[in-house]
């Protein structure tokens, strides 16, 4: 049974939920157990003043209800900064992604049925979940975002729709450090569904891949990493490590890498007081969300490299799910991340400049002010009130466009 931290007294169970709470949120945390089956899930439903909440949905085994708050609100932030009418919320079902698919579909389908009634929450794939994932929940309620194609969504991981906003701000960012795309060395932690397709997009704009690392190790060629080869490599279950030639070290040697653009895409906190020194790069675009800690951002911007903050450089994925759930079709979600994360990286960037701030505080500012007028707007300040919202309210069957 679901358990809504948002019903216990401040002196009950759940009063150390409170922690979390500011003046934007979290509306909601809700604990989902189903010892049956061994389902174990936390949802972060953080703010809905702008709309509806879409967030991804996350397998792992070591998520802490923190670290899916902190999650939350960077999904907050993002649909705000971005314009949606959509509010940020997260969930994580604890488990290995790598499970076998009947027992992952079973934990998946139980999860859907648990969050039947949270109808300001539209999850979406994040980390270990996938199209497929996406489909089993929306056959269970009828409400998520990412679906595949043959049910008329756009499959935003297959197109790699963050990570060709991660390329969009790169190209953005040129103008304000001092590289040029052209022959720019790329460095990528994290060779995932977000890593891979920033790395593919990059190339075409003439980036070269010089350093990569996974869950397993870590593979450094100053000459160019073939990343055509490598994504072909990773879709057969190999690892970075598996590449015929380069360098192979182990999953912290990628910070030592020397480059020009440095891409976080895999967990948050990857980049930390501890470890900021050891990044030899002028411009780092996070392509995870929360990848760099709050110090880590200030001894970056104390040493000249220029830092883009998340929910500013990967909103490519949520925009995509967002206008599937809206009606649109895959190359009206294409022109519109171009747009928003190209004009809010400039925006943010000559903001930064001219206020002397860091990135992620101009990124920041902007987004709250976008949502507080929001939040002006509605009876309850972070909740939408009534029954809840419908479940894709304009879909239709035209997203392979």
């Amino acid at each position: 049974m679901p358990r809504d931290e948002t019903r216990e007294g401040r002196t009950g169970p759940g009063a150390d939920m409170f922690r979390f709470a500011d003046d934007l949120g979290p509306a909601k945390i809700v604990h989902i157990t189903e010892p049956a089956i061994g389902l174990k899930a936390i949802v972060v439903i953080d703010n809905v003043a702008c709309g509806p909440a879409i967030g991804g949905l996350r397998m792992a085994p070591d998520v802490s209800v923190e670290e899916c708050f902190r999650l939350a609100r960077a999904m907050t932030l993002k649909n705000a900064a971005a314009g949606l009418s959509h509010g940020g919320g997260k969930s994580v079902i604890f488990g290995d992604h790598r499970m076998p698919l009947e027992e992952k579909e079973s934990l998946i389908r139980a999860f859907a049925c648990a969050i039947g009634g949270l109808e300001d929450y539209i999850p979406g794939p994040d980390m270990g979940t996938d199209e497929r994932c996406m489909a089993w929940i929306q056959d269970e309620i009828g409400r998520s975002v990412g679906l595949p194609r043959e049910i008329g969504g756009i499959p935003l991981d297959e197109i790699g729709a963050t990570g060709y906003g991660v390329a969009v701000a790169c190209e953005v960012a040129q103008d304000f450090c001092d590289i040029t795309l052209e022959g720019a060395r790329v460095v990528i932690q994290g060779f995932g569904s977000v890593g891979k397709h920033a790395a593919r997009y990059l190339a075409k704009k003439g980036a070269v891949l010089v350093g990569v690392s996974d869950s397993e190790g870590s593979l450094h060629d100053p000459g160019g990493i073939d990343v055509i080869e490598l994504v072909a490599l990773k879709e057969r279950d190999g690892s970075v490590g598996d590449y015929p030639v380069g360098e192979k070290g182990d999953r912290e040697a990628v910070l030592d890498m020397p480059c020009e653009i440095w891409v976080p895409a895999a967990r948050p906190d990857v980049i930390r007081a501890d470890n900021v020194e050891r990044l030899h790069a002028k411009l780092v675009v996070q392509g995870a969300n929360i990848p760099v800690t709050g110090e880590a951002e200030a001894a970056l911007h104390v040493r000249g490299i220029l830092s883009i903050p998340d929910f500013i450089a990967n909103a490519g994925g949520v925009i995509c799910a967002a206008v599937e759930y809206h009606g649109g079709n895959e190359a009206q979600a294409f022109q519109a991340i171009a747009d928003k994360v190209g004009r809010n990286t400039e925006r943010v960037l000559d903001a930064a400049k001219t206020g002397n701030l860091l990135p992620r505080e101009a990124a920041a500012a902007r987004a709250e002010r976008c949502l507080r007028k929001a939040m002006a707007l509605r009876r309850w300040s972070r909740q939408i009130g009534g029954s809840g919202v419908p479940s894709h309210p304009t879909q239709r069957s035209t997203n392979s466009g």
